[in-house]
């Protein structure tokens, strides 16, 4: 039996909810770091006011960095709204799109001795012009990457480049100098739920892109069809 269109928008659904709990980790501790610098500011700004005399330029300078951290979290707490599959959605340049997704991932892929490389094709261009619905774009390819580091095991390093003004290409080979592993790396049990070439098509279908996979690796459209 064939699966429908409402079937098939399941499991696309699922496949972005298991690329939002591998990436949830790195969220959380954005969303953590401004807090914690917040906590130490007011433990020494209470000690400031009750010293005698107090110092009103100190003072003024912890309530600048409360303040600088405040408005540090509410950005970050505006930017999960990025994670909402919204019509409206706002757009995001492909170098900062590479950016954000390598910032997410590297850290649990360095822990398993897979490097994430990105070509200087894609280093930051000031004038370079947003690609529309910024979300999907971002669950696309956190989720391509994904699919290449659960598709292989040992050692090895996936690389980001272009060729192509919308568009994005993703290689998967050795590490290099890590013939034995690095050291510290483990080789990670087999995911229950792995994102495989079947599952990244279907999340690629529903939010309208299109993937062409191959051994080497894949190229992710990043225009809608």
């Amino acid at each position: 039996m064939k699966s429908s269109p409402g079937a098939r928008s399941w499991i696309a659904a699922g496949v972005r909810h298991e690329v939002l709990s591998r990436v949830l980790p790195a969220l959380r501790h954005d969303m953590v770091a401004p807090v914690s610098v917040v906590r130490m500011a007011l433990l020494t700004l209470r000690r400031q006011l009750q010293a005698e005399p107090v110092d009103g330029a100190a003072c003024l300078e912890r309530v600048a960095l409360l303040d600088d951290q405040f408005g540090e979290l509410t950005q970050r707490v505006r930017g999960l709204r990025d994670w909402d599959l919204t019509p409206t959605g706002e757009g995001v340049a492909r170098t900062e799109l590479v950016r954000e997704c390598v910032e997410l991932l590297r850290p649990a892929f360095d822990l398993h001795g897979v490097a994430l490389q990105v070509d200087e094709s894609l280093q930051e261009q000031a004038d370079e012009a947003p690609l529309p619905h910024g979300g999907a774009l971002r669950y696309l390819l956190l989720g391509a990457l994904c699919y290449l580091n659960d598709s292989g095991h040992g050692p090895r390093c996936i690389r980001i480049t272009a060729r192509e003004p919308q568009s994005v290409l993703l290689f998967i080979g050795p590490r290099e100098g890590s013939a034995d592993g690095p050291d510290g790396a483990v080789n990670p049990a087999p995911r229950r739920l792995a994102i495989d070439a079947v599952a990244l098509q279907n999340l690629a279908d529903d939010l309208g892109y299109e993937v062409a996979v191959d051994d080497a690796g894949l190229r992710l459209g990043l225009m809608p069809r």
